[in-house]
């Protein structure tokens, strides 16, 4: 996920979107949209994506069948996903959709404050995953044509630590 992945807000509802885009403009992370499940998979395939937020009813592919496609594909089975109903309290979709691996499901209405906090803290919780991620993988790149350095290496400035002060007087 490159730095500057955006938030993709799903819903087939103008006002929705308008409402949570509304909700998360004061973060500053760049806020995409889409209208439909066939239109949040093309967003999310193409790449841009870090955090998705989805409603979970709409015509034609929902958002529970948007995060079955999504945990199949390598690229985007660890986007976060946040779902929003409007629908209430549903024992069966929340179970549904904690198996799938969603990282939060909100209901409409959407508290803004408690909305930017769970979507601050998934963001960036992914952001400095993939980060680290990166950060292996060059370093892995790195190492790859390269021999372990021995046990007593000396470009290893630190092979093992140094007596603490009050044990170097003592005898054993």
């Amino acid at each position: 996920m490159p730095p500057d992945a955006k938030i993709l807000i799903v819903d087939d509802h103008e006002e929705t979107l308008y409402a949570l885009e509304s909700a998360l403009a004061p973060l500053g992370y760049q806020l995409t949209r889409a209208t439909s499940g066939d239109g949040a998979l093309k967003e999310v395939l193409r790449g841009q994506v870090g955090l998705l937020l989805l409603d979970v009813r709409m015509p034609g592919v929902s958002g529970l069948d948007v995060v079955r496609y999504m945990r199949g594909v390598e690229q985007t089975q660890l986007i976060p996903i946040i779902l929003v109903t409007g629908f209430g309290q549903d024992a069966e979709l929340t179970s549904a959709a904690f198996r799938l691996g969603v990282a939060d499901l909100v209901m409409k209405p959407v508290d803004p404050w408690t909305l930017r906090t769970k979507v601050r803290y998934l963001y960036d919780s992914h952001q400095r995953y993939r980060s680290l991620q990166r950060e292996v993988r060059d370093l892995r790149a790195l190492v790859k044509g390269q021999e372990p350095p021995t046990p007593y290496d000396p470009r290893i400035t630190a092979q093992r630590p140094a007596p603490r002060q009050q044990e170097q007087g003592r005898t054993a």
